[in-house]
């Protein structure tokens, strides 16, 4: 059995660990259980050798594995692609000890968690994200769900995964744009609760090779503190009623972004724009002191990732923001800073706050990353 780098157990009921390290395909193996014989393993076209190598680790062990390839990123979060996973469990019988492995990125976990806790009612689901962003966001805490014509993950269930394997091996492949839009997810772990975080951000070269290989500990240390993060706040709040709401930390604007875009933009480009956003409003509000936006924009640029935004798209954002599933009572509520790791909730801020606000981080000539 490999040594992982770093074990995070995430509290509740059914409590689960998430496992950090390097090849760690047995540990996946031992989160499925002996009673599971049949394992639906679900990934997208790109990883058919990873999927390969796990489901003959997998039948080396006496299960009988069932591949389900579906499509690259959101496109596999749509109705059609959870059907077809249904219709493969059904032809093969899968029972209630059975279950399912999720090997990809945050969108092949959502769905491949949503197949799982759909299925009889809900089965065994073990996730293996292989992208940062599905490391340190997606693939814990057990939210799971698809997409509709209305919006973003406005189908789903709360469904706890087995156990997460973050196998930081397979961030190898991962490119370097994808790398950085991972990171923006980790920046909202300091800024709304670790700031540890923070500075450790700014020894990591996100274009460097050996970032990701045995012995480079830096990003070993920021997934592992990341992931601390969201174990503490959905282990206390797992069906998002209080605490939990912090996590959404940017994706106020950010997924109103990720939708008029069509989800060309990467969520963590998303993100990114929308915490500078958030601080920007704290700053207007009055609740953040301007040094901490700065902040929020330096670190932010110094990875990479955007901070503005096209000036022309602000009606579409709102119309956006207003339909987001955390509107309470038809007003807008935004996590917010008073300080560094300290959130609070503003809600129903005034309409010129939110378009002042805006116009400070929009431009004309904003808008062109994140595709």
């Amino acid at each position: 059995m490999p040594s992982p780098d770093r074990c995070v157990t995430v509290p509740g009921d059914p409590g689960y660990d998430v496992v950090i390290g390097h090849d760690l395909d047995p540990v996946v193996d031992r989160m499925l259980g002996t009673d599971a014989r049949r394992v639906l393993l679900v990934h997208p076209p790109a990883l058919r050798g990873r999927a390969g190598s796990l489901a003959t680790r997998l039948r080396d062990q006496g299960r009988e594995v069932v591949p389900v390839v579906v499509p690259e990123a959101e496109e596999a979060k749509t109705l059609e692609v959870l059907q077809r996973c249904w219709d493969v469990l059904g032809e093969h019988r899968f029972g209630r000890q059975d279950a399912v492995v999720g090997l990809g990125g945050g969108a092949t976990t959502d769905l491949a968690g949503f197949v799982a806790a759909t299925w009889l009612r809900g089965v065994r689901v073990v996730q293996v994200p292989t992208t940062l962003l599905g490391m340190v966001d997606a693939a814990v805490g057990g939210k799971t769900g698809i997409n509709t014509a209305a919006g973003k993950n406005l189908v789903g269930s709360f469904h706890a995964p087995a156990g997460v394997v973050c196998d930081l091996t397979t961030l190898r492949t991962l490119p370097t744009a994808d790398l950085r839009a991972g990171l923006a997810e980790v920046v909202k772990c300091g800024f709304i609760a670790d700031p540890g975080i923070l500075p450790l951000l700014t020894e990591l070269d996100p274009a460097s090779d050996r970032v990701h290989e045995p012995g480079a500990t830096v990003l070993a240390e920021l997934v592992g503190r990341a992931v601390a993060v969201k174990a503490r706040v959905v282990g206390e709040d797992l069906r998002e009623s209080g605490l939990r709401e912090i996590l959404n930390y940017g994706h106020t604007l950010g997924h109103a972004i990720e939708r008029t875009e069509g989800y060309r933009w990467r969520h963590g480009d998303a993100v990114a724009v929308g915490m500078v956003y958030v601080a920007e409003l704290a700053r207007l509000a009055g609740l953040l002191d301007p040094s901490v936006v700065d902040q929020h924009r330096r670190l932010l640029r110094s990875l990479g990732l955007p901070t503005r935004y096209r000036a022309d798209r602000w009606p579409e954002l709102l119309d956006a923001m207003r339909n987001d599933k955390k509107v309470r009572a038809d007003a807008l509520r935004f996590v917010v800073l008073t300080d560094v790791a300290r959130p609070t909730i503003l809600t129903d801020p005034a309409p010129d706050l939110l378009t002042e606000a805006y116009r400070t981080i929009s431009g004309p000539d904003a808008g062109t990353v994140g595709g």
